[in-house]
């Protein structure tokens, strides 16, 4: 059992994470998109297609926006096989999509988790700065499933008012960080802390229904405020005028 806790020093901070987190988030990643790809019915380029997407299409940003190393997927041996595999399984045998039920929606936030946590840690072995490092972990966390609703002609998921999706992802991407770089934190904790937390967000929004604001405007309630001052000190200037 590691421990929780490690002295911080660089040699710690650039460990990657074990390769079979990488995996294991292209499979689940994959699995949200040919969840999708079941529910319109689509051919099986279709199915492969949103499972390229879903699985891969986060770190493909993310590797982009970098520009640090190589491009995982191609790099991998295992990735892009894996990522096409589950998309030709699913569609061979639909049926268990179609009896899942609510685990969809707990794939669906696990693959966030996943994401994000791969994502935040790979900027945080390249050295970047914290908010390079959440932005990538934001990025690799949703970019899979942006990638996925523009290629289907919607508006991405993350740009309209939901329960918390892309928050989820920056709150696990925080947590990591905080957890291995402030609090020197074993990475194997702050993995598992990471995943906690972005999917009990997750489902604490679903619970309670809390979703991200629309339509927000302050400019009235800034406004009247200002109004009102102004209006003060023109009454108190011809106050002084008559004195």
């Amino acid at each position: 059992m590691p421990e929780i806790f490690a002295s911080l020093s660089p040699e710690l901070v650039a460990v990657s994470l074990p390769t079979w987190v990488d995996l294991a988030s292209v499979v689940v990643g994959s699995a949200t998109g040919i969840a999708v790809a079941r529910r319109r019915h689509l051919d099986a380029v279709g199915f492969v297609g949103l499972a390229l997407l879903c699985g891969l299409g986060g770190g493909l940003i993310r590797d982009i926006m970098m520009q640090r190393g190589g491009v995982y997927m191609l790099d991998s041996a295992f990735a892009i096989p894996a990522s096409v595999a589950t998309g030709i399984v699913a569609f061979l045998f639909p049926q268990p999509l179609d009896r899942a039920g609510k685990l969809l929606e707990w794939l669906d936030i696990t693959a966030v988790a996943l994401f994000a946590l791969v994502g935040t840690d790979k900027a945080l072995v390249s050295g970047l700065l914290p908010a390079s490092c959440l932005l990538m972990g934001v990025m690799t966390g949703v970019g899979g499933g942006m990638l996925r609703d523009v290629f289907l002609g919607e508006v991405p998921h993350i740009f309209l008012r939901s329960n918390l999706y892309a928050v989820c992802a920056l709150a696990g991407s925080a947590t990591y960080w905080c957890a291995v770089v402030l609090g020197s934190m074993n990475k194997f904790w702050g993995a598992l802390l990471c995943i906690v937390v972005t999917i009990g967000l997750r489902r604490w929004s679903l619970r309670y229904n809390v979703q991200t604001p629309a339509d927000v405007d302050l400019g009235p309630s800034v406004s009247k405020p200002v109004k009102r001052a102004a209006t003060l000190v023109r009454i108190s200037r011809r106050r002084a005028r008559r004195r």
